[in-house]
């Protein structure tokens, strides 16, 4: 089963409980599933900042119910979790928002000249680089991406502070129609997710039913 579940959290609240970036908010939300002390992360989250309404809203898709977290309010709205029947997959055409960080590996020498195992990577920049990229992930994804209805906005960059350590992640999002081309594997990358970062709030596909 994979369930969608909305927390809604007042900025004041936030501020107070000391949700800085997207990293606190991942730590958050691991507290909607006591008990997995150590164990490997296996949920996606996606904040969004609702200006008009002075709310935070947390979207997380995950295998397992989470529970409603101590930080999050009791009011009937802050907290929302359903069940995503595997119907919901069954659909060829979906409108669909995705903020990913796109990146892509570079070489780098040793000072003797040699090539790096590992490189380095970087944020890809160009909107050529961003549309290949994730026609690349929908090709292993099980969709295609209608590429006259892509938008492509760059949000620029998301700072955070892990264990003392600061970091930063450059985050895209993409908008736009998709195809299903294998129903089963587009329901896997739905929860699964796409691209890296995903413990910073990237790659979580968020999709509605469009029209064919």
């Amino acid at each position: 089963m994979t369930y969608l579940t909305q927390a809604l959290l007042d900025y004041a609240v936030a501020a107070r409980l000391r949700l800085r970036d997207i990293y606190d908010w991942h730590q958050a939300a691991w507290k909607a599933f006591p008990g997995r002390d150590g164990q490997r992360r296996d949920f996606l989250t996606r904040l969004d900042r609702l200006d008009e309404q002075g709310l935070f809203r947390l979207l997380i898709v995950s295998h397992d119910e989470p529970v409603r977290p101590d930080w999050c309010p009791t009011g009937p709205d802050s907290w929302k979790t359903k069940p995503i029947p595997d119907t919901y997959f069954s659909r060829r055409i979906y409108r669909f928002q995705l903020r990913a960080n796109p990146t892509k590996k570079i070489r780098v020498d040793n000072p003797d000249g040699t090539r790096k195992p590992n490189g380095r990577r970087v944020p890809l920049c160009t909107r050529e680089e961003l549309a290949d990229w994730l026609c690349r992930k929908g090709k292993s994804g099980g969709f295609m991406v209608a590429q006259s209805s892509l938008r492509i906005l760059r949000l620029g960059r998301e700072a955070f502070e892990k264990k003392g350590t600061c970091g930063i992640h450059s985050a895209v999002e993409f908008e736009g129609v998709l195809e299903v081309t294998n129903a089963k594997l587009f329901h896997e990358t739905f929860t699964r997710g796409i691209g890296s970062a995903k413990a910073f709030g990237f790659g979580l596909l968020v999709i509605a039913p469009g029209s064919t």
